[in-house]
């Protein structure tokens, strides 16, 4: 069995999108926990992350965002924005009858969260940030642009593996062959011809292209700081990661001393949350929201 229940919902420009549904364990009644991947991932990012918080009796969504996984890719490519992912996790909410949320954001999935927060404050009820802050360290951001919206075509699952260890490898230098070939799984979907291919439309980096990112902003800063003070929050960092650097985190801290946080060892950007720390930091930070 696969665990979960598929969903699908409607955007508010007609997309078809999609999610993971997994139904919490029996005991008492919890706040669910709705999970958003990063810029190039996708729902089975979250594989083995979902249904051990289900376990412990909260129903978990996983999205697939737009232009990724199952969900629909956008006939603009300049709706690939964070604020219109926002709005499409507001309207799942709101087409399930959730009201209030926990959120796990991976990445481009933390930057949503913050924009959530600030769209519809009463819908997050907390929040764990996962190696994403208001401030993108430049060596990740250039390494992430390197690849993301290009085309690479595999030959086969090992060709797609090798082609993680090139562009990821920095990120999980323990990492050995077979973990290179379990992570090619999430990457790419299997096409038509057996051969596997990329697991998002490509046209997810001309808005970056167009207008690249700001590495750091005051808005980036307020958003964090109405988040942070306003709810229960654990910021989550690979200790090798290239994005979220230290110097960001001890800033982070300051704005907001109530928050958690913990740090992953010989892991970049960005923990996969199935190693132990990740584990341990989710299960304290768990236990303390509704």
């Amino acid at each position: 069995m696969a665990g979960f229940v598929e969903r699908r919902w409607r955007s508010a420009d007609g997309l078809s999108l999609y999610a993971r549904d997994y139904p919490a364990a029996a005991g008492p009644a919890r706040l669910p926990v709705i999970c958003l991947h990063g810029l190039t991932r996708n729902s089975k990012d979250f594989a083995d992350v979902a249904p051990w918080i289900a376990g412990q009796g909260r129903r978990v969504l996983v999205l697939d965002v737009r232009g990724r996984g199952r969900s629909d890719p956008s006939p603009d490519p300049m709706r690939y924005q964070p604020l219109v992912y926002a709005r499409d996790v507001l309207a799942l909410m709101d087409g399930l009858g959730i009201g209030r949320a926990v959120f796990v954001g991976t990445s481009m999935g933390g930057l949503i969260t913050l924009l959530l927060a600030s769209m519809r404050p009463r819908a997050v009820a907390g929040a764990v940030l996962n190696d994403v802050g208001p401030e993108i360290a430049r060596e990740g951001l250039e390494r992430i642009a390197a690849y993301a919206g290009k085309p690479f075509e595999a030959a086969d699952w090992a060709a797609a593996a090798d082609y993680l260890a090139a562009t990821s490898g920095v990120a999980f230098p323990d990492f050995g062959p077979e973990d290179w070939r379990v992570f090619a799984r999430q990457w790419f979907r299997e096409d038509e011809a057996g051969r596997p291919a990329l697991d998002y439309d490509l046209s997810i980096a001309v808005p970056l292209k167009a207008r690249p990112p700001k590495r750091r902003s005051l808005l980036a800063w307020l958003l964090f700081i109405r988040l942070a003070r306003g709810r229960p929050t654990l910021l989550l960092r690979g200790a090798l990661s290239d994005l979220l650097s230290a110097r960001t985190v001890a800033g982070m801290r300051r704005m907001a001393p109530g928050m958690m946080v913990a740090e992953v060892p010989r892991v970049g950007h960005a923990p996969l949350l199935t190693e132990p720390a990740a584990r341990q930091a989710l299960t304290a930070f768990l236990e303390r929201v509704p």
